[in-house]
């Protein structure tokens, strides 16, 4: 994938770090962070400056494990 693909948040969301450290499952960066990113409720959130909290998903849903 090409760096259009993938969002450019990726690098500091939190989503990346629980994938990698395996705390979620792999399928949240390919759905949204490498593929649909416009779709994130965190990016959408992040580019108005509104508070999100990290272990809130691109959905939207609150994983209250992480």
């Amino acid at each position: 994938m090409n760096n259009r693909e993938t969002c450019h948040w990726f690098s500091v969301c939190p989503i990346r770090r629980y994938t990698e450290q395996n705390l979620i499952d792999k399928k949240w960066v390919e759905q949204y962070c490498k593929s649909e990113y416009w779709c994130c409720l965190r990016r959408k959130m992040q580019e108005r400056g509104q508070y999100h909290p990290d272990n809130m998903m691109p959905d939207g849903t609150i994983d209250k494990r992480l």
